[in-house]
């Protein structure tokens, strides 16, 4: 008689979130990938470590561009456990001259939809200062979307996450924090609320309102500064205006935050 063997669903894990370093952790009953690697790899190898996972158990690192918060880690950890690194043609244009360690074989390029396993990964350009892609994973019907590090959403994008039980969405910044803080030049303010910069929790909310009304479960504000932003700050304000529209926190559906440390593991079946 032929096994059965009992579908264990997916699962996603935060495990660093922010400009100190990023790196989220995705399961599936046949693969494992990081997606971003901020962190040194022996801070890496102890955030897996606490969700008791190794970094020979790994099967890929993906990666959403090139900002050093976002793939501190890959050059040390993909060479100590030889895995192969997949970026976008566009964004390996910046990653070359940064992974001198890595071998070609392990240097893996796509344009547009690839699997990893039993794991289909969905790139969605989004608009960053540098070439930046968001991700949606889909395995065994189950859909979940990566998108921190862009300046504003639009109709494509929305129509790329759509569908998506669990949106880890980046809400970077109060615009009040933002325009009174002390420590940015006028410059950097200038970047950070621009068009390629980063979503504020207005924009986050707005995009919230559109992901709910379209299904979304669960949304995890992601990618939070640690300036002009706080985890509770964000939660409060952004869950006030969307019950101003009508949508309650906790009933149609629920917000976590991801920091610096790892958040929550959620479990898709």
């Amino acid at each position: 008689m032929q096994k059965v063997v009992k579908y264990r669903g997916m699962k996603v894990i935060n495990l660093s979130s922010g400009s100190e370093g990023n790196l989220t952790y995705v399961e599936t009953e046949h693969s494992r990938i990081l997606v971003d690697d901020g962190l040194s790899c022996k801070e890496t190898q102890e955030r897996l470590k606490l969700i008791g996972v190794d970094g020979k158990d790994l099967d890929a690192i993906v990666l959403t561009h090139e900002h050093s918060d976002h793939i501190k880690g890959v050059n040390v950890f993909s060479k100590k456990y030889d895995l192969p690194v997949y970026a976008h043609n566009d964004v390996w244009q910046g990653l070359y001259d940064k992974f001198d360690k890595i071998p070609d074989r392990n240097k893996k390029i796509f344009t547009d939809d690839f699997a990893i396993n039993d794991l289909i990964i969905s790139p969605v350009e989004v608009p960053h200062d540098v070439k930046c892609f968001g991700f949606s994973l889909t395995e065994n019907g189950k859909k979940i979307s990566i998108l921190t590090d862009l300046g504003h959403t639009n109709d494509k994008i929305f129509e790329a996450v759509k569908g998506s039980t669990l949106i880890y969405l980046e809400a970077n910044h109060d615009l009040d924090m933002l325009k009174n803080c002390e420590k940015y030049p006028f410059t950097l303010k200038l970047r950070i609320a621009g068009p390629k910069g980063h979503l504020s929790n207005d924009a986050a909310e707005e995009f919230i309102e559109r992901l709910v009304k379209s299904g979304t479960k669960q949304i995890v504000l992601a990618h939070l500064s640690k300036e002009n932003n706080s985890p509770e700050f964000a939660f409060n304000y952004i869950t006030k205006k969307l019950s101003k529209n009508g949508l309650v926190e906790g009933e149609q559906f629920r917000i976590d935050v991801a920091t610096t440390k790892p958040s929550t593991m959620f479990k898709l079946k």
